[in-house]
């Protein structure tokens, strides 16, 4: 039985204020849960009878058991499946010194105002893909624990760093010979560029695309191009199918 106190507090945590408030973020399902379960301790997990009785979870987890019906009324989901979990935010702190040490040695992402829940969520799942385990976000990009965000990363949440800092000043704390780019639409053809296995990608917002004083930054300016370039197209790509692309890209010149 789920009490109007406990669906309140719950629904609550679609709000960004809440989660800052309480440290803590929502994840549904069994297969984000159970990601999750795999690398954090819940503080309380809402789920039905079958989906409780068959996962042994730790001593000091809350459990409520719910039927569907209740399930409905406390979940975000449209069609919720069996399981709610409640769980505390991942304290990331990183010193700039540290960010730059990382990036000079792995690929990792950056992310400069993406603001859609679901191409944030996709990112990130694409960043789990591809082997980056580390995300550096501007303050205007989307709450990577939202639950609409948490919920397109299928999981990936629990495999993946996202680290809010300032992406300006971390590109200029990096040494001269990392690597930053950027995809734009004036850049070099992505196919034929010389890509390393270390640096920063930074991605930009779906409407804006890259901030100018970032822009200023990038090293190696990426195009993807159109095909064939001799007729109307789109007139740009989805950021988390652009990002697909790039890191697929990234991740070729490894196996040639």
């Amino acid at each position: 039985m789920i009490g109007k106190g406990r669906i309140k507090s719950v629904r609550q945590l679609e709000l960004k204020k809440f989660r800052r408030q309480t440290g803590l973020f929502v994840a549904e399902g069994p297969k984000v849960v159970g990601d999750l379960l795999e690398v954090m301790t819940p503080q309380t997990v809402i789920g039905t009878t079958d989906w409780i009785e068959s996962h042994r979870l730790p001593a000091n987890v809350e459990t409520v058991i719910v039927d569907e019906d209740e399930l409905r009324r406390v979940s975000f989901l449209q069609h919720p499946q069996q399981v709610l979990g409640i769980f505390r935010q991942p304290i990331v702190e990183e010193r700039m010194e540290e960010s730059a040490a990382r990036i000079a040695n792995h690929l990792c992402l950056a992310l400069d105002g993406v603001q859609d829940p679901g191409n944030m969520g996709t990112i990130i799942r694409i960043a789990d893909w591809f082997g980056i385990d580390t995300i550096y976000c501007s303050a205007s990009t989307a709450d990577a624990y939202s639950p609409k965000v948490v919920q397109s990363t299928m999981g990936s949440i629990a495999r993946v760093r996202v680290v809010t800092t300032d992406l300006v000043a971390l590109a200029r704390q990096l040494p001269a010979d990392v690597p930053v780019y950027g995809t734009v639409l004036d850049g070099d053809n992505i196919y034929s560029a010389n890509l390393s296995d270390r640096g920063l990608l930074v991605m930009g917002n779906e409407g804006n695309g890259i901030t100018p004083e970032m822009r200023t930054l990038l090293t190696h300016r990426l195009l993807i191009p159109n095909y064939p370039e001799d007729r109307p197209t789109a007139d740009s790509l989805n950021v988390a199918i652009a990002t697909a692309i790039a890191c697929a890209e990234f991740r070729r010149g490894l196996r040639d």
